[in-house]
Formats: C-alpha cells, sequence, structure tokens
C-alpha cells in the first residue's frame, strides 16, 4: 500500500490519507482483512504526526472501511458488493458534481460537458 502526501494540496492530511486508503478499498486493492500499517509506522512512513493518521484511521473506522482490534491493529472491513458499488457511485456523483460545477464556472455548455465525457470515456477503452 503507497500513500503519497502533498504538502502542497489544500487537502488537510489526514482526508489525503483517508481518500487514499478508501480509494484502494473500493478498487478491491486492499481486500477485506488486510492489515493496515499500525498508526505509528504509518506516521512515521509518510513523515506526518500520529495524531494525523490516528484521524484518518478514525474517519474510516467511522465510515465503516476498517475496524481495530485492540492489540492486533486495523484491518479492511468485510464489504458486500452492493455496499462498494453504492459508495463507489456516491464518490462519482461527487466527483461529477464538482466538475460540473467547474464547467459551469468557466462557461461550458451541458453539450462540451457531455462531449468531453464521452472523449474522456471512450479514451479508457
Amino acid at each position: 500500500m503507497q500513500i503519497l502526501i502533498s504538502h502542497n494540496s489544500k487537502e488537510p492530511i489526514y482526508e489525503q490519507i483517508v481518500n487514499q486508503i478508501k480509494t484502494g478499498i473500493l478498487a478491491n486493492e486492499l481486500p477485506s482483512g488486510y492489515a493496515l500499517p499500525s498508526m505509528r509506522n504509518m506516521a512515521k512512513d509518510l513523515d506526518v504526526s500520529v495524531i494525523t493518521t490516528k484521524r484518518a484511521y478514525e474517519e474510516l473506522e467511522k465510515a465503516g472501511l476498517i475496524y481495530s482490534v485492540v492489540g492486533k491493529g486495523s484491518f479492511v472491513s468485510e464489504q458486500n458488493l452492493e455496499m462498494i458499488i453504492d459508495r463507489k457511485q456516491k464518490v462519482i456523483e461527487e466527483q461529477l458534481s464538482q466538475a460540473i460545477k467547474n464547467s459551469k464556472e468557466i462557461g461550458l455548455s451541458l453539450d462540451e460537458i457531455q462531449e468531453l465525457i464521452t472523449l474522456l470515456y471512450e479514451e479508457m477503452d
């Protein structure tokens, strides 16, 4: 598991950690039962505070994506397919909403946005 932290990002570091682990879980790169690094080791590897990694793990636990066992560590929760699809759709909706908002700010029409999405979609095939 590789997490990249950008100190130039406006996104708080704990959210960067949360989002990258969440993406890994939703993409099934981190399968259920996968043992995450200890908060202390992750903090050391990323050169951030343990408080930051603790907050990230707490957010992931609240979302039901991981669970912790005292003395053993934190693990990826078992996800059911329906829940994963639902979460992915929610992420897509959020990203598309932001993209549409940004597009409107620069005056792109709905047709131009659809054309751009179609072009990008076809490039990925």
